[in-house]
């Protein structure tokens, strides 16, 4: 048996009861190191660990796929849900195994920052540049997102310098293709593990250096708390 759990955006609590316990009964518990390190406290001490990083980690998945095999039961943990920013993970999972895999999803940083900002999904748009391949394509999704009048929640891209595309960035390319600059915009840093929030406009954006840890909300409508109609005025009382 193998299965892939979203962990939660960083903090145990948000992971799911159903998650927990297939982690507590588990052979092989896997994933990359800081995932691993959000569910250390509920891993079996019989359990095998197989740790990875980007570099190591076909091989890696390589040794998880064997366990599989040998009739193991086996996780992979991602951050977050896995169908947001992990799908290529996936993928690599599912290759490795030579078949499809169970999934089972998680609270993501998106549903939290949704949380906190008082922001609706179905007002606005998910989208993440935290992928391998070309961007281009979302990057001019999210300027139609924009335009059209949604809500933008936006997982940056904090690889290398040549691909890095973080908020700054994110900020600047909008503005270069017509986005408006007074469009409210956040960034909230390491959700659910003392947070850190940023509010200011989009142009205000392009300066601020934020961390790793990051995700950015892009508004359009009004906050929740502006759209509450004051209560009528009470009649005046005859005299």
């Amino acid at each position: 048996m193998i299965i892939c759990i979203g962990a939660g955006p960083g903090d145990i609590g948000y992971l799911t009861q159903r998650g927990a316990e297939l982690i507590r009964n588990a052979d092989v518990v896997a994933g990359f190191d800081a995932v691993v390190n959000v569910v250390q406290s509920i891993i079996p001490p019989t359990a095998e660990v197989i740790l990875m990083g980007y570099r190591d980690q076909v091989a890696q998945l390589d040794l998880v796929a064997a366990a599989h095999h040998a009739g193991k039961r086996c996780v992979v943990v991602f951050m977050g849900d896995i169908h947001f920013s992990g799908f290529q993970y996936l993928e690599r999972v599912e290759r490795a195994c030579g078949h499809p895999v169970e999934t089972l999803p998680g609270i993501s940083s998106a549903q939290i920052l949704a949380s906190r900002a008082k922001v609706c999904f179905d007002e606005t748009t998910f989208i993440t540049f935290h992928r391998r391949g070309d961007l281009t394509p979302f990057k001019r999704h999210l300027v139609h997102v924009l335009n059209d009048g949604r809500n933008a929640i936006v997982i940056p891209c904090p690889w290398d310098a040549a691909r890095s595309f973080m908020p700054r960035h994110i900020a600047a390319y909008l503005l270069e293709n017509g986005v408006r600059p007074d469009h409210p915009t956040e960034v909230w840093e390491n959700l659910t593990r003392g947070d850190a929030e940023w509010h200011g406009s989009l142009s205000d954006c392009v300066d601020k250096e934020f961390t790793d840890m990051s995700i950015m909300l892009i508004r359009t409508h009004t906050p929740m708390d502006s759209q509450i109609e004051p209560a009528p005025a009470k009649p005046a009382e005859a005299a």
